[in-house]
């Protein structure tokens, strides 16, 4: 028997190694495909496919949110860059102006240096195969808890829906039983009230017949009922083959509806509509769970 897995889930994993550290963090709820929304520090930008890729190893569907956070202690994360040229043509623009107005040079280094693109910060360039390295790790890391939590309440999730799934079974075995006997009651009744109508005359069996006949042609559920026995224990073993089922759950469920349906509509005695509106409500319930598997 294979695991199933809840497409609710959360992973976190903290990577500390020199002067980087690393933080990812997991968390998704139910979606028809997977959807992977990645946020992340610009610098990690370049790694967004190879994230994306390596999501797809863990998870198949589910909408999941990806937050990753990195820092860099060390202190040569930035240079200072100083730039002479530059400073160069400030001095002789200054010199130019204080002869041009017959102004005093007072410049002063202090002074100087502030003026743009004298000194520049800029970023040391990252080491990308070191950072990967620790990127994946944490990536792995948070996925495992993260796998580890939706296997979990996917266990937890066919327990009891193979609860529900003998209850509806119960459901469908009353309403077998009862059929026989709707058709049994309605004959008896249609002859007491004819014998009332021609009180002495001699009643028409054949007329009879034919009525409880056409009448049991227009309740008779017995397709329907073999149909829907038959998509609740395909539910069942598919639940148990586990597996990415999902998708073939949420079909059966469908079709477990459409007879419940058709069940419902063509029902006459109320002991089996009542069970026909709980069945409805019992798939109704095991559909809202199916959604919430991958």
């Amino acid at each position: 028997m294979q695991k199933i897995k809840s497409m609710t889930g959360f992973g976190r994993c903290e990577i500390v190694e020199a002067n980087s550290k690393i933080s990812v963090e997991i968390k998704s709820v139910n979606h028809r495909y997977l959807d992977a929304n990645i946020k992340m520090p610009k610098k990690l930008n370049f790694f967004d496919a190879s994230i994306r890729g390596l999501l797809k190893e863990y998870m198949q569907r589910g909408k999941v949110d990806v937050f990753i956070t990195y820092e860099d202690t060390s202190d040569t994360s930035v240079n200072v860059s100083y730039h002479p040229e530059v400073a160069a043509e400030y001095l002789k623009y200054l010199k130019q102006m204080g002869e041009e107005f017959g102004l005093e040079n007072d410049v002063r280094v202090s002074t100087l240096s502030r003026y743009p693109e004298i000194f520049t910060l800029d970023d040391v360039e990252i080491d990308e195969e070191g950072i990967w390295k620790l990127l994946e790790k944490a990536i792995r890391g948070a996925c495992e808890g993260f796998v580890e939590s939706r296997i979990k309440e996917g266990e937890n999730l066919r327990t009891d829906l193979i609860g529900k799934l003998d209850g509806m079974l119960d459901i469908v075995s009353f309403i077998e039983e009862r059929s026989p006997q709707i058709i049994a009651e309605y004959k008896a009744s249609l002859t007491a009230k004819i014998k009332e109508m021609l009180e002495d005359t001699k009643i028409d069996d054949n007329r009879i017949l034919t009525e409880v006949t056409i009448f049991s042609d227009k309740v008779c559920v017995d397709e329907e009922l073999v149909r829907l026995r038959s998509h609740i224990e395909a539910v069942k073993s598919t639940l148990l083959e586990g597996g990415g089922i999902g998708r073939k759950l949420d079909f059966l469920a469908q079709e477990m509806n459409r007879e419940a349906n058709t069940i419902l509509s063509k029902s006459t005695d109320l002991e089996v509509s009542n069970k026909g509106v709980e069945l409805k409500t019992e798939i109704e319930k095991v559909r809202e769970q199916i959604q919430n598997i991958e």
